[in-house]
C-alpha cells in the first residue's frame, strides 16, 4: 500500500496531534508502555471488561463474501463534508466504515455519534495522521493508536473503533498487534481512488471500475480538503456497484 505524500493538511493536523500526544503522555489512561494491556489505572478496567482480541493481519475482505464490497472513509469526521457524505450514504442504502482522526473525532463529536447512529462502523486513524510512524518508536505509536481510540469512544458516547487503518498504510508489526489486542482489525484496502489527490471524478470512477477485481475494500476521503469530487464519484460507483451485482458490508474482523 502505497503512502501518501505532500499533504499539507496532515502536516498542520500532526502538529496539533502532537501537542495532544504530549499531553496524553503524561495524563492519559492509554499511555504507552512496553506491555500495552497493563499499568492501567482503575477507571479504564470496565472498558478493558468489554474489549476481544481480534486477528492482527491486515483485513481486506468483506464480510459479505466474495460479491462483497467495503466503502471506507477516512480522516473526518469534518463539519462540512461528512454530513454531505452521510446524506449520500443514506440515500443510497449503503453503510461504511469511518476511520477518523482522534483530534477530528474530538473536535467533532456530534458528527461521530451521527455516524454511528446511522449504522457504520467507526475505525481508528490515530491522533495526528503520521505517515512516517512506521519510523518512530513503539511508545509514539502506542500513544498514536490508543489515544485515538479513547477520543473516538468518548466522542461516540461509549461505542468503540472495530478497526485500525495506520495512516498511509504505515502499518508495523507492533502496531498491528496492539491495535488487535484493544479489538480493533488492522484495515487495509483494495483500491484507492487517490481522491486527495483531486485527479477528476472520472479517473475516480474508472479506478473503481478497473481495480476492484483486486479486492473489496475501497478507500475515499471525507476531510482535509475540498471533497466535492469524492461526492460526485460516489454517486456514480455506488449504483454501478450495484448493477454489477456487488453487495455493500463491512471488512472482516
Amino acid at each position: 500500500m502505497a503512502k501518501h505524500k505532500g499533504r499539507g493538511w496532515h502536516s498542520r493536523l500532526l502538529a496539533a496531534g502532537l501537542g495532544v500526544t504530549a499531553l496524553a503522555a503524561a495524563t492519559s489512561v492509554w499511555t504507552a508502555q512496553a506491555d500495552p494491556t497493563g499499568g492501567r489505572k482503575p477507571e479504564a478496567r470496565s472498558q478493558e471488561q468489554a474489549v476481544t482480541e481480534v486477528a492482527a493481519d491486515i483485513a481486506h475482505a468483506s464480510d459479505r463474501g466474495t460479491r462483497g464490497v467495503n466503502i471506507t472513509i477516512d480522516d473526518g469526521p469534518d463539519p462540512v463534508w461528512t454530513p454531505q457524505v452521510l446524506e449520500l450514504l443514506e440515500d443510497s442504502g449503503v453503510k461504511a466504515t469511518f476511520c477518523m482522526v482522534g483530534t477530528q473525532a474530538k473536535a467533532y463529536p456530534e458528527l461521530v455519534k451521527k455516524v454511528v447512529a446511522d449504522g457504520h462502523r467507526l475505525c481508528d486513524h490515530t491522533v495526528s495522521h503520521d505517515t512516517a510512524m512506521d519510523t518512530k518508536s513503539e511508545a509514539y505509536q502506542s500513544q498514536q493508536i490508543l489515544d485515538a481510540e479513547r477520543m473516538i469512544t468518548e466522542a461516540s458516547g461509549g461505542v468503540r473503533p472495530q478497526y485500525y487503518r495506520a495512516p498511509g498504510g504505515a502499518f508495523t508489526p507492533y502496531s498491528r498487534q496492539l491495535a488487535a489486542s484493544r479489538g480493533m482489525r488492522p484495515l487495509g484496502w483494495n483500491v484507492d481512488t487517490k481522491d486527495f489527490e483531486h485527479p477528476g471524478v472520472d479517473n475516480m470512477v474508472a479506478t473503481v471500475k478497473s481495480e476492484i477485481s483486486n479486492g473489496p475494500t475501497i478507500l475515499f476521503h471525507d476531510a482535509g480538503g475540498e471533497r466535492s469530487e469524492t461526492l460526485a464519484a460516489l454517486r456514480e460507483v455506488l449504483p454501478w456497484l450495484k448493477e454489477q451485482g456487488y453487495s455493500f458490508g463491512f471488512p472482516v474482523r
